[in-house]
Parts: C-alpha cells; sequence; structure tokens
C-alpha cells in the first residue's frame, strides 16, 4: 500500500487525483494545501488526513510527524493561470517557485526516497508553434506563469542531478471535467445558464487548444509516479488541436440552446495561439487518453446542469 502526499489537493486535479490513488492504488492519501475539507468530504475523496496551510517546511514536517515518510509527492501547489501571474507576477513566484524549492528541500533532507511528481504546464512553451510540441522543444514562455513553472522545473531537475531526489515533471495541456469551476467551460457554461442569447468572447476563436479530460490526466501522473527514472519530463495531452470556436459550439450544442458566438478579436495577454502536445513520451507508458473533448464536453454540461443550475434559478 502506497503513502500518497498531494500538495493542492483541495484545487480542481487534486481532488480527482486523490479519489484515484484511493480506488487504484488503495493507497493512503494525504493533503496539503489551502482549502478545508468536511469529514464527509475527506471520506469521498479517499483523504486519510489534509492540513490546510501553506507547502512550507514546518508543514512538511507536520506531515511527516503524522503519516510517516511518503513515497510519491504529487506537487500540484502553485500558480494555476495565465491571468492572476499577469495581474500579481510576485504572488505567483510565491506560490510556483518558492514552494517548490522548499518542497524539493524538505525532500532531500528528510524523505530522500520520496519521489516527487511536479505538475507543470505546457505554458512553458510559448508561443510560435503551429504542429505539436514534444518534450525537447525550446522553453520560451510568455508569461509570468509560464516562466515561473520554468523555474519550477529547474529546480527540479538540479535536485535530481545534484542530491538525487527522484523527479518528474508532467506539462499538462488544457485539463478539464466535472468541477472544474474556472475558465472557458465553466464561464461558458455560466453565460447560458444565465439564459444569454450570445456569448462574446475574448480573442478570435482560433486559438488551438489540446483538451485532456482529468480522468485521463490522473492516470498519467500515477502511471509516471511509478517510473523508477531518477529525472524525466512528459507531456500531458492529446495530441488533438481543438479551436475555441469549436469548443463553444460544441458546448452550446450540448447545453442544447441556440447561440450567437462573437469574439472581440483582441489577443489575451501571455496567451498563445497554439498549444498542443506530442504525446510519443506518454505513450511509452502505455498510457492513451481514452475520453474525447466530444464525450467529455457532454460529461461537463450534464454536471453543470445538475449540480450548479439550480443557483442559477434562485
Amino acid at each position: 500500500m502506497k503513502s500518497v502526499l498531494i500538495t493542492g489537493a483541495h484545487g480542481f486535479i487534486g481532488r480527482h487525483l486523490s479519489r484515484y490513488c484511493r480506488n487504484a492504488w488503495q493507497a493512503t492519501v494525504y493533503g496539503l494545501g489551502h482549502g478545508t475539507f468536511s469529514g464527509a468530504e475527506l471520506a469521498r475523496l479517499g483523504i486519510h488526513y489534509s492540513l490546510n496551510g501553506d507547502v512550507s517546511f514546518a508543514n512538511l514536517q507536520r506531515i511527516l510527524h503524522k503519516a510517516g515518510k511518503p513515497d510519491v509527492i504529487f506537487h500540484l501547489a502553485g500558480g494555476n493561470s495565465i491571468a492572476p501571474s499577469m495581474a500579481i507576477p510576485e504572488e505567483d513566484f510565491q506560490r510556483t517557485v518558492s514552494t517548490t524549492c522548499e518542497l524539493l528541500d524538505w525532500v532531500r533532507s528528510n524523505s530522500p526516497e520520496t519521489r516527487v511528481v511536479f505538475v507543470s504546464s505546457a505554458a512553458v512553451y510559448g508561443a510560435g508553434h503551429h504542429q505539436p510540441i514534444d518534450e525537447q522543444a525550446a522553453s520560451c514562455p510568455s508569461s509570468p506563469y509560464g516562466y515561473h513553472k520554468r523555474m519550477a522545473e529547474l529546480l527540479c531537475e538540479s535536485y535530481s542531478k545534484n542530491f538525487g531526489v527522484k523527479t518528474s515533471i508532467v506539462r499538462l495541456f488544457s485539463v478539464y471535467g466535472p468541477e472544474l469551476r474556472k475558465q472557458l467551460l465553466w464561464d461558458t457554461c455560466q453565460k447560458l445558464a444565465s439564459g444569454t442569447l450570445q456569448l462574446v468572447m475574448e480573442g478570435h476563436g482560433r486559438e488551438c487548444r489540446d483538451w485532456l479530460h482529468v480522468g485521463d490526466c490522473t492516470r498519467l501522473l500515477c502511471a509516471i509516479a511509478e517510473d523508477e527514472r531518477p529525472y524525466f519530463v512528459v507531456n500531458g495531452g492529446t495530441g488533438i488541436s481543438t479551436t475555441v470556436e469549436q469548443v463553444l459550439r460544441e458546448t452550446c450544442h450540448y447545453w442544447d440552446q441556440r447561440v450567437e458566438i462573437q469574439f472581440n478579436g483582441q489577443d489575451r495577454p501571455g496567451n498563445p495561439d497554439y498549444l498542443v502536445a506530442d504525446i510519443a513520451c506518454a505513450a511509452k507508458f502505455n498510457w492513451f487518453p481514452s475520453v474525447t473533448y466530444q464525450q467529455g464536453l457532454r460529461e461537463y454540461v450534464d454536471w453543470f446542469r445538475n449540480t450548479q443550475l439550480p443557483q442559477f434559478a434562485c
């Protein structure tokens, strides 16, 4: 039975990953990060114990005394999108870079056999791409969020090569699914729930993204955690390019509402036009995406209607 620590367990991916680790590995799961769980939530998510607080040396020591040394740490805590990093870059740096350094140094000195899986982002690749991006592509971020993720990656590489800390980096593309309460799908469903007949969105709609269902994401993270190599980098995506306009039209279709979709034509700061993964490395783990974005969008719309729509009717 594995012992797993998830930083950022209260977040979207963290919640799904907790359940998956409990069900697939029969793991004892511990959480660390901002946010509190009720007793019912802990039971539903399969989290044995969760500490509400920063990813700091002191809080990691508290987890150690409570749980012992973890076999795997999934490090999800940190900045989570481009826009906040553009508004408050120093806070994004602290959340991503400083916490990663603190975590790695704690592992080095207190739990050197623990594998660290750092959840990074396709934002490290930046702009200027026109075909699926492999892991050897140059890193040229176009936002503080991307730069900070890249800095954290370099810390992982340094601690692996200099101190023997076993680290894996997963560069996730556009992860979505039930319980996601931010970004494009959430904003779109909120507008549809309000009864709008017109969607006016930022950008031009031709931006290409790679949509990875959260269920496929958690399977990939766990497959990577079982690899024994001391350091490696893997993309987390599907390899399939879908434009923002396509996703919006499909979402409206599954909502069963005729809506006019317009774009303001203005580029969003820090957002590349093309982010699609080459997933050849992920395939070496005998992992392949199983949920099409059409299936995932239908599932998301159904989840929103069943759990969120009553709030809009009040």
